[in-house]
């Protein structure tokens, strides 16, 4: 039976609402749930019932919440729901429930509340997704927290009570903060530049910080924390890939020769060296942008990409993984061409590994990778785009630190890819609204893994948006076809700073941060410019082409924005509304 109570909540003027959805009785327990806790050591419970939550908040009527349960989130062959007020007690020995973490991303939420536009329920603000998990049996306080920790609930992008209604996840209204910080960096001493790098997790070593500094003070000014933030994830090891560029001094055991082999780079030396020494014509692009282009006959040509994300993955396998699939298909879109098919080779540690030999603050293995092949499967799926083949290995060397190894194929149309911007250009972002969730995804994933990084690195790891990325694919390739762009590119790794910056390298760019829609306000200038995602993506659109460009984006309900121009002035000036907060050569 499906029956109201009138909640009592209230935030920003707007009436919030709990709707739960149970499944019937032949389908309730969670036959999963158990043998897994049975694997923490746990003994003593008899049943474990999830029960899906919903939070629905703006100015609707108990009855518009009801149709929207109905139209929406229920399956009525299955499942049944109810509207309940935060003081309903859960019938369960113990209960466990679980959200995201306010400001992480949630697609099923965001999809809703669009749906719901749809069916003719504007006045529905906001919506946020979370678990209840109803547990029979007897278990002692210290286990219930250990299952949650253990099995319900990542605590890096997930928030968790035990025995109480757990509150809606949404970010508290807050003003604009345009709050830009001057970094104290040109008297500081060898330590002092060490430690703003630790304090900041900038990556960055003695030597990079010390030619930091001698920049700003030939500038003869400090730095602002956009243009630290800014340095530091395009010197990443993500971003540059120093540990393959850098030359490598070695002697094999044995060797009597009065001087070591050096190795000019393992990229330049075996793997940039190798396609050169092939040299076949064929290959029609290669380490020059997003992906790589080989001929497939005499009009079509193949892109390809392959990357990690290892580091995410150990944190957050699903998300790690879903945003991995998401980020060589958004690779494969930066060069204008039409993902067609995934591949991936998977690592973990042994899934039989005790518990006791597993290090601390380490995800078990089994756990690992039951999130990563769910994160892969279900990124593909969303947008229509096959895992055609892949690998699995396992060994105690991939227990802490997986390896989590994406591809992607596309197809385009020969010379399809346009790559100059030119002066007077607007730079226009489509897409995913920005938010704290991929800050500093670069960075974080050119540090050393160790028990901490799960504690300090949460707001890195993303949640993937599959169909709004699907969505922002069908714009790009009717934008191609009609010529609309001069230039293209992701938001990957550092965000609008690598996408701009990237694009803007031989010209400059004028941009006003105000400018880009955000999830949530409150975002600091330095967290709009380094926020990544998967689903966003950066154009240069001459001023005529803009209302075509619109017009296409309108079609496929894709957000789009200008947020400045390009400009022949060598500079990166970015701006908050009146305020400067960058200007670098």
């Amino acid at each position: 039976m499906n029956s109201v109570s009138i909640p009592n909540l209230a935030l920003a003027q707007a009436q919030t609402y709990r709707v739960e959805i149970s499944q019937q009785a032949a389908f309730a327990n969670d036959h999963e749930a158990l043998p897994a806790i049975q694997q923490l050591g746990i003994s003593g419970l008899t049943a474990c019932r999830k029960v899906r939550l919903f939070f629905l908040q703006g100015q609707l009527t108990p009855e518009d919440i009801q149709r929207i349960s109905r139209e929406l989130l229920v399956d009525p062959v299955t499942e049944t729901f109810e509207l309940v007020t935060a003081e309903t007690t859960p019938i369960a020995d113990q209960v466990i429930e679980v959200t995201l973490i306010p400001g992480v991303t949630d697609p099923v939420a965001e999809n809703l509340v669009r749906a719901a536009h749809l069916l003719g329920f504007a006045p529905l603000e906001r919506a946020a997704t979370g678990q209840c998990y109803r547990l029979t049996g007897s278990v002692t306080p210290a286990a219930l927290q250990q299952i949650a920790t253990g099995i319900f609930a990542n605590p890096v992008i997930q928030r968790f009570v035990i025995n109480e209604p757990i509150t809606a996840p949404f970010v508290p209204p807050q003003p604009p903060d345009a709050t830009v910080d001057k970094i104290a960096l040109c008297d500081a001493d060898d330590a002092g530049l060490v430690a703003i790098s630790q304090e900041r997790r900038l990556a960055l070593d003695l030597a990079e910080m010390q030619a930091i500094r001698r920049y700003y003070q030939q500038e003869e000014r400090e730095p602002t924390d956009v243009e630290l933030e800014t340095l530091a994830q395009t010197w990443s090891e993500h971003c540059v890939h120093k540990t393959f560029r850098a030359k490598i001094t070695c002697r094999t055991e044995g060797d009597t020769a009065p001087d070591p082999q050096v190795i000019n780079g393992l990229l330049r030396t075996y793997i940039r060296g190798a396609t050169e020494r092939i040299n076949k014509p064929w290959v029609r692009s290669a380490f020059v942008d997003n992906a790589g282009v080989i001929a497939f006959d005499d009009h079509w040509d193949l892109a390809f990409k392959v990357e990690t994300h290892n580091h995410p993955s150990a944190l957050e396998p699903f998300g790690g993984a879903h945003t991995g699939v998401g980020g060589v298909v958004r690779d494969i879109l930066g060069i204008s061409a039409r993902p067609i098919a995934n591949t991936d080779v998977l690592c973990f540690g042994p899934p039989d590994l005790p518990e006791a030999e597993l290090p601390k603050g380490v995800l078990h293995p089994q756990r690992i990778a039951a999130g990563v092949t769910h994160g892969v499967e279900d990124y593909g799926n969303k947008m229509g785009i096959p895992t055609v083949n892949g690998a699995i290995l396992y060994h105690r060397g991939y227990t802490a630190n997986p390896l989590v190894f994406c591809g992607c194929l596309g197809l385009m149309p020969r010379n399809s890819h346009p790559t100059e911007a030119k002066p007077g250009d607007l730079i226009i972002v489509l897409g995913g609204r920005t938010g704290r969730d991929g800050i500093r995804g670069a960075t974080f994933s050119s540090m050393e893994m160790d028990q901490t990084t799960s504690a300090i690195a949460g707001s890195s790891v993303q949640i993937g948006h599959p169909i709004q990325e699907k969505q922002v694919l069908e714009v790009v390739l009717q934008a191609r076809d009609a010529g609309l762009y001069h230039a293209i590119t992701d938001c990957g790794a550092g965000g609008l700073a690598s996408a701009v910056g990237e694009m803007g390298s031989q010209l400059g760019a004028e941009v006003d941060l105000a400018h880009a829609p955000l999830k949530y306000p409150g975002l600091r200038p330095w967290e709009i410019w380094l926020s990544e995602a998967q689903e966003r993506m950066v154009m240069a659109v001459g001023a005529a082409e803009w209302p075509a460009l619109q017009a296409i984006c309108a079609s496929q309900n894709v957000e789009a924005v200008s947020i400045g121009t390009f400009e022949a002035s060598g500079r990166l000036r970015l701006h908050y509304g009146a305020t400067l907060v960058a200007d670098l050569s």
